[in-house]
């Protein structure tokens, strides 16, 4: 059973007049400075015909506001990312937020030896079956890379990694040209039984990300055609890192990365009108000290929350960049940064937040941290849900009936209301200190440890029927990259 989180109230962060001073700063850049988006020949005359101004020999495009505003009304603000099982299935509708794995690390923290190595295939299945086991987590992106893998394809086979060891809805987020695309959609529709039934019940989705500043990839953007032209949702994110690919103050950057979101989502709807989409960002500043990235600081997180709030501006689904602390491993600076991001997400309404697990600024996968930052996400999820007030919950005859210094415990209504208090897997909190010495000391990432294994001792995802076609079709298309 997925525990979404039902919004009933949501941080509004941005005056309306910020909001609105963003998206002017943003429609001027999209105007008068224009991004690199580079198209076939075909699609910069069909970007010309629908209003756009092209360049066609740098590949620059600039979006006057009108064909902007106009196009991103055209995305549907509510959709379903279906799932495998379709007891899985996410509906996007304002009022649910949904956590995810994070994507893509190049290493994994042995859950035996506790040692970093290089991240494999195998790792991303078990990942994905934890992941599975977990119900605080609703959708899975690849959250390492299976490096032991033909890196053409690789797309491929962690799409197929994260289908066979879970049923819940997958964000096929590395697949990041043509080729994969069109793989990963063969592998989707061999599924569900056909491309048909992909588009009535798309079980992947998938996004492409500007770079920053002001840019997409050619690969990336066909690959957005390809499932845009299959009518699996696609979304855009933005990664810009003040001080360096974005500008050193927190409006300047918001203003870019909004820029960057919406030239995808127009040229998006523009070619496809319609099309499910969604607004994304992980936007974070430059550790100045190191030329990395701060992954966890104050305007990381008024920069998540101003996504968020801009998203529902737009009227079209979020996802923020939520957790991915840069602490080298599971302790206090983990604990405060991921809290704190959070926080933030669930209390702006964040519809998407990915995602759990990573820890060194999203390189290295922990199953230990996975599951801790479950427990971070359930407890704000019990928060940001609030609590409801009825003649029930007031249980004010159950205050008359007790009266000055007697106490609840025996009472009928605490009988009935106790099983609500939210309890924890993992944070220890039923022992005394003495009790904690006796037993040694044990840490979070102790229990987190244990737990994570005994679920991938036991745990077992529905069956795929079809995975030796989708191997079938991987070899397939390792054959197309060898002879191209």
């Amino acid at each position: 059973m997925i525990e979404a989180v039902s919004y009933i109230a949501r941080l509004e962060l941005l005056p309306e007049k910020t909001v609105r001073d963003i998206h002017e700063a943003s429609l001027w850049i999209l105007e008068n400075t224009g991004l690199i988006m580079p198209l076939s020949r075909e699609g910069q005359d069909q970007a010309c015909d629908l209003g756009l101004g092209v360049e066609r020999e740098s590949d620059l495009i600039r979006f006057p506001a009108h064909v902007v505003e106009a196009a991103v009304a055209k995305a549907p603000s509510s959709y379903t990312l279906c799932a495998r099982n379709p007891e899985n299935d996410l509906l996007l509708d304002g009022e649910h937020g949904y956590l995810s794995l994070d994507g893509s690390g190049t290493q994994v923290l042995d859950l035996e030896t506790g040692e970093g190595r290089n991240s494999t295939k195998a790792d991303l299945e078990a990942a994905a079956r934890l992941a599975d086991a977990l119900p605080q987590i609703s959708f899975l992106w690849p959250t390492v890379s299976a490096q032991d893998c033909p890196p053409r394809v690789q797309p491929l086979h962690e799409l197929a990694a994260l289908l066979a060891n879970s049923s819940k809805h997958v964000q096929a987020m590395t697949a990041v040209d043509a080729l994969n695309a069109r793989g990963s959609l063969e592998i989707a529709a061999q599924v569900v039984g056909g491309l048909k039934e992909l588009r009535a019940r798309p079980i992947i989705s998938n996004f492409q990300c500007s770079v920053s500043p002001l840019s997409y990839d050619k690969d990336a953007l066909e690959a957005a055609f390809v499932f845009g032209e299959a009518g699996v949702p696609v979304g855009f994110l933005c990664m810009p890192i003040g001080c360096a690919t974005a500008p050193a103050t927190v409006a300047g950057n918001a203003a870019l990365a909004n820029a960057e979101v919406l030239a995808g989502m127009t040229l998006f709807e523009l070619f496809f009108p319609g099309a499910a989409t969604f607004y994304g960002s992980s936007a974070t500043m430059l550790e100045l000290r190191s030329g990395g990235v701060t992954c966890g600081g104050p305007e990381d997180f008024l920069l998540q929350a101003a996504a968020c709030q801009m998203a529902r501006f737009y009227g079209v689904p979020s996802s923020a960049g939520t957790f991915a602390s840069s602490a080298k491993a599971s302790d206090w600076h983990a604990g405060v940064e991921n809290a704190i991001s959070g926080a933030v997400s669930q209390f702006s309404g964040a519809e998407m937040m990915c995602g759990a697990g990573l820890l060194n600024s999203a390189r290295i996968f922990s199953f230990e941290q996975l599951v801790m930052d479950c427990e971070i996400y359930d407890i704000l999820r019990a928060v940001s849900q609030g609590f409801q007030v009825n003649d029930e919950t007031l249980a004010l005859d159950v205050i008359q009936q007790v009266g000055p210094r007697r106490h609840f415990m025996a009472t009928k209504h605490t009988r009935t209301h106790m099983r609500q208090v939210w309890q924890p897997a993992i944070i220890e909190r039923s022992i005394s200190r003495e009790e904690w010495i006796a037993k040694g000391r044990p840490e979070p990432r102790d229990r987190a440890r244990e737990r994570a294994r005994q679920i991938l001792a036991t745990h077992q995802p529905e069956p795929l029927a079809c995975a030796q076609q989708i191997g079938e079709i991987i070899a397939t298309y390792e054959k197309m990259w060898l002879l191209a």
